[in-house]
């Protein structure tokens, strides 16, 4: 693994090419709503692909930082391992080298806070900075529960983030243009996600 960053375009080019196929077969599976119903085989095959690659990238550059790959291929990279919602080694991997990577500057502190919500939802833990949301018993989308919830928009500000409730309004006013739906049985649904996290080795 280097020790600098030296920029390489070639790499760059390779994160921004998966990060399109993600977001081409993310909106052909959501334009019929197959997207919504569970985690759909054709989209974790993408983001099995990806992540794959992406731990190859890591063990050979480390990290991919803004000076490596620029700062969309930075993002690409965020985005690839916080779609790889089915690798939890890669998913907790990569989280400890985007804490170092924001101490130091080189990436936004709010994926660390994004990736850090999405691990702790998975493994059946309350969040951090209420970034993850997901339909509640009452059928609105609504943020899973948070640690210390009375002081989330302190640790969102020192991220980086907008305030709860404004963060809500927006993700609620997006749902409401998509296909997606609330689940006809919510608590089928939860069954089936804590089933899903136990089977790739989220939760015990």
């Amino acid at each position: 693994m280097t020790s600098t960053h030296v920029y390489n375009p070639t790499l760059r080019a390779e994160l921004l090419r998966m990060r399109a196929e993600d977001e081409r077969v993310r909106e052909e599976l959501a334009s019929d709503g197959q997207l919504y119903e569970g985690y759909h085989p054709r989209m974790a095959e993408v983001h099995q692909k990806h992540g794959a690659r992406l731990a190859e990238i890591i063990d050979e550059h480390g990290w991919p930082v803004k000076p490596l790959v620029g700062e969309d291929g930075a993002e690409a990279a965020w985005l690839i391992v916080q779609h790889d919602i089915g690798n939890p080694p890669l998913q907790r991997r990569c989280l400890k080298l985007i804490e170092a990577a924001v101490r130091k500057g080189e990436v936004p502190a709010e994926q660390m806070a994004l990736l850090t919500d999405r691990i702790r939802v998975f493994e059946g833990r309350p969040q951090v900075y209420g970034t993850s949301f997901d339909w509640d018993e009452q059928g609105e989308m609504s943020p899973c529960e948070i640690e210390d919830a009375g002081n989330v928009d302190e640790r969102r500000r020192s991220v980086g983030l907008s305030p709860l409730a404004e963060n809500t309004r927006r993700q609620r006013e997006a749902i409401a243009q998509s296909n997606e739906r609330a689940p006809a049985d919510w608590h089928a649904r939860q069954k089936e996600m804590g089933e899903w996290a136990r089977s790739v080795g989220w939760r015990d």
